[in-house]
């Protein structure tokens, strides 16, 4: 599961700055349909919390409160993409992404085993 935490969090760092791109094309479309949308600032607040997510799975791979931090940092990051997505349909596909990633650390944090140092 080492791998797959690893494989995670690049890919969160990465989708980080997609998100950041269309959040912020999306407060301009806010701002100009005049509308009070908030998609925008929702979605900037989602590719924080990917990138928080993403860090700590690069860095706390092998830990399991590391696996921890992401599923909470996920979890929050795909509820508020469902909930907060406004006009623009494209947050709730960035939260579904990152309730799946937050399955799967759930899945890593459950069957985590520590690795048993044998003293020779």
């Amino acid at each position: 599961m080492k791998t797959a935490k690893l494989i995670i969090g690049i890919i969160s760092v990465v989708l980080t700055f997609v998100v950041l791109f269309q959040s912020c094309a999306a407060s301009v479309g806010d701002a100009l349909a005049n509308e009070g949308g908030t998609s925008g600032g929702a979605g900037i607040f989602v590719a924080v919390l990917m990138l928080i997510a993403g860090i700590v799975a690069i860095a706390a791979r092998n830990s399991k409160g590391g696996g921890i931090v992401c599923l909470i940092f996920y979890t929050l990051a795909g509820i508020i993409g469902l909930t907060a997505h406004g006009i623009y349909k494209d947050l709730i596909v960035w939260g579904v992404i990152c309730l799946i990633f937050a399955v799967i650390f759930l899945i890593a944090t459950i069957t985590y085993k520590k690795q048993e140092y044998i003293n020779s």
